[in-house]
């Protein structure tokens, strides 16, 4: 058997647990376990996605494996290294090859701030070395890349739509030129319609720049139009993994049946 290329992002056995606050009068120290022994292998250009309610452990894990938050126990690799081990300018340098898109853009986008500024921000951060017109040269391609003008750089975040805050958003994540971006339910904030506008332009950007997406929803379908497989997430596990038409279309645990079935569908 020949092995094939080693995953971009590989995870085993990641675990997470977070105390839970009683009320005030209690001196409680119940944990709840919010990522309960995960495992995943995402390869380089490929979109993988995970699906689950609110409060299954989604974000926790996509935060666990930008290492935003620290897992209590568990390996985790990134391009064939030891991603757990790294530090100092070795951790900075490999968080410039991974961004997140957030879920709601107008919280994550700081309204003191322009347009360019916030753009600008992780240029500032992790290639110090540029002078301003050359990071005002990136923040601009980047805002051409997602459908924004130049006339955008000026503005600040309360001036655009809803929509448009994403696309600024993902501006942010993709003027680092990333090998991996993770976007945690990056459509839920927005209408279905300007939501398949910001499905199309990852899915463009994939392509274009040969990106790994690691995708993030409760929307079963909405992860399959882009993903080319799934997990679903309950509780904190993955309980089914596999190709997205597979799955979408013949899933073999209850729970993910269950997901399929609370999708509204619209009459014929």
């Amino acid at each position: 058997m020949v092995n094939g290329p080693a995953p971009l992002l590989e995870a085993r056995n990641l675990r997470k647990q977070f105390a839970v606050s009683g009320a005030a009068w209690e001196n409680s120290t119940r944990r709840t376990q919010a990522v309960d022994g995960v495992s995943l292998e995402i390869h380089r250009g490929e979109t993988f996605g995970i699906v689950g309610e609110s409060g299954c452990g989604k974000t926790t894990l996509a935060r666990m494996l930008l290492r935003l938050i620290e897992p209590d126990s568990g390996e985790l690799r990134f391009a064939g290294e030891d991603w757990l081990a790294a530090r100092g300018a070795h951790m900075r340098q490999t968080r410039r090859r991974m961004q997140m898109v957030f879920q709601d853009p107008m919280a994550s986008l700081d309204p003191r701030m322009r347009v360019e500024a916030i753009i600008s921000e992780p240029l500032e951060i992790h290639q110090p070395e540029l002078r301003r017109a050359e990071r005002r040269v990136r923040v601009a391609e980047a805002l051409e890349t997602v459908g924004l003008g130049a006339e955008s750089l000026g503005r600040y975040p309360h001036e655009f739509s809803g929509g448009q805050r994403q696309r600024i958003g993902i501006a942010r994540a993709l003027v680092l030129r990333p090998d991996l971006i993770v976007a945690d339910e990056p459509v839920s904030a927005l209408d279905v319609s300007i939501g398949a506008q910001i499905l199309e332009l990852l899915e463009r950007l994939r392509r274009e720049f040969a990106l790994t997406l690691l995708l993030i929803s409760h929307n079963l379908p909405v992860v399959a139009q882009l993903a080319s497989r799934v997990a679903v997430m309950q509780s904190g596990r993955f309980v089914e993994t596999g190709d997205a038409a597979r799955v979408l279309s013949s899933p073999q645990h209850p729970y993910t049946r269950t997901l399929l079935a609370a999708v509204p569908r619209l009459p014929v």
